[in-house]
């Protein structure tokens, strides 16, 4: 049996465990959701860090040989901490985003949007430098976290956060948006109200790809996951089993 181990922040990673349970490449997935200490994006970054090597304690615990790291901001701080610690691959989510960016137009006008700690990195903007992009726009967008956590993805409350962070963008000229954030593709119906011409880059959809190519990972005959938490496991799978249908 081939096992994934899946962690993000809160629910938000949610969004890539769904892609790759359809994409059926594992047998089975362990997913958690550190609940307990969301959002990671606030923090610093040996704390982040601190909190991704416990992460991976808990899931080495289910005899994983795969580890996807479904948060933007660990990713963009503790991959290395993580890989020194096993023997089997450890992927994140910004490395696959940048892989499903690269053969885009490098005179694309790219949205950048993200946690605090997410876009202070750089990992994102330097990596679409060295693939010749020009024109980046980065903008931390956090207060879009607690939403999705508390399942408001349209409405009034997110088009009024929408228009705070993005009323001094010309929206019809931005070309693509990386979703800095495994939280925010659940908000995809508001990102395509107000940038009706932007393609979405979707860490799920990015993370299947590159496991696809770079490992050349087989879709199996079935797939299951299974849903854990450091705070209000019961609600992280009722969240689950409505989103993951």
């Amino acid at each position: 049996m081939n096992r994934c181990g899946i962690f993000d922040s809160g629910v938000g990673g949610l969004s890539v465990a769904r892609e790759i349970l359809k994409s059926k490449l594992f047998d089975e997935i362990i997913y958690f959701g550190d609940t307990a200490r969301v959002p990671y994006g606030n923090k610093n970054e040996s704390t982040i860090i601190r909190y991704s090597l416990e992460c991976l304690e808990f899931l080495k615990n289910f005899n994983i040989d795969f580890l996807v790291v479904a948060c933007n901001s660990a990713s963009s701080v503790a991959i290395e901490e993580l890989r020194k610690e096993v023997s089997f691959p450890v992927v994140g989510v910004i490395e696959a985003g940048i892989k499903a960016i690269e053969n885009e137009n490098k005179n694309s006008n790219i949205l950048l949007i993200g946690t605090k700690r997410t876009i202070s990195s750089n990992k994102y903007q330097n990596a679409l430098i060295s693939l010749g992009f020009k024109n980046i726009i980065s903008i931390a967008t956090p207060l879009l976290v607690p939403l999705v956590e508390e399942g408001i993805v349209e409405g009034k409350i997110v088009d009024d956060i929408f228009e705070m962070y993005f009323r001094n963008l010309d929206k019809e000229k931005i070309d693509i948006i990386i979703l800095g954030c495994t939280h925010y593709p659940f908000l995809e119906k508001s990102f395509k109200k107000h940038f009706p011409n932007a393609k979405l880059i979707h860490s799920g959809q990015a993370i299947v790809k590159l496991l696809k190519k770079e490992y050349n990972l087989k879709p199996k005959q079935i797939s299951k996951i299974e849903i854990y938490a450091s705070d209000n496991v019961e609600e992280v799978r009722k969240i689950a089993k409505k989103w993951l249908k």
